[in-house]
């Protein structure tokens, strides 16, 4: 069966790097708890407010159980 998990993250000035490897981590810990599912695609999307600026991230990734 093909699923979509939507993972996000909020955005702060110089903490974005850690804030990325966060996310990173989030979604590594999610497929390692499950073995058996196939990652079929990653797609990451800045969250942004009214004057344009990036307040978050959003990362949904496709995958098969």
């Amino acid at each position: 069966m093909y699923k979509v998990k939507t993972f996000g993250t909020d955005m702060k000035v110089f903490r974005v790097h850690e804030e990325l490897e966060a996310l990173d981590e989030r979604v590594n810990r999610f497929f390692a708890e499950r073995p058996q599912a196939r990652l079929l695609g990653v797609s990451d999307m800045p969250v942004t407010d009214d004057s344009g600026a990036t307040i978050g991230m959003l990362r949904v990734v496709a995958y098969e159980e």
